[in-house]
């Protein structure tokens, strides 16, 4: 459903439409207040679909290559809520709903490196991972 939203976001946007943008304003005093929203352009459209089309295929890919591990179903969450992280850091309108969301990636990415977390090698993956992805945001 999502990609063929982000396919006919794209078709409007290549056929000229304008940007949209959606922002929640959110005062906590008179001189600063927080936003959250959405912004759709172009290159967002286009990296929706990207993100979609990529997320699909992998997840139509593990469906048999997971359907007889236990861990089926978390998997599959891991993945979902990784591709809804991904679509939310493309289509953020300010830095503090772009850090949020790449936050978010960075904890899917250490969820699923770590996913078989009783294998010593995935444990180990996982702490290195997750070692470099604090490492590299300073």
């Amino acid at each position: 459903i999502v990609m063929v939203f982000s396919t006919k976001l794209a078709i409007q946007q290549i056929n000229g439409s304008s940007i949209y943008e959606y922002l929640w304003s959110w005062s906590i005093t008179s001189d600063f207040s927080l936003e959250f929203g959405y912004l759709i352009d172009p290159l967002t459209s286009i990296m929706s679909i990207l993100i979609t089309t990529v997320g699909i295929l992998v997840l139509i890919y593990s469906d048999n290559y997971m359907s007889h591990d236990r861990g089926y179903l978390r998997f599959f969450a891991y993945m979902s809520f990784f591709n809804t992280a991904m679509l939310g850091l493309v289509t953020s309108p300010n830095l503090i709903q772009i850090h949020i969301f790449w936050e978010l990636v960075g904890m899917c990415s250490y969820l699923l490196i770590g996913f078989w977390f009783t294998r010593p090698i995935a444990a180990n993956a996982c702490q290195k991972a997750f070692v470099t992805n604090r490492v590299g945001i300073l």
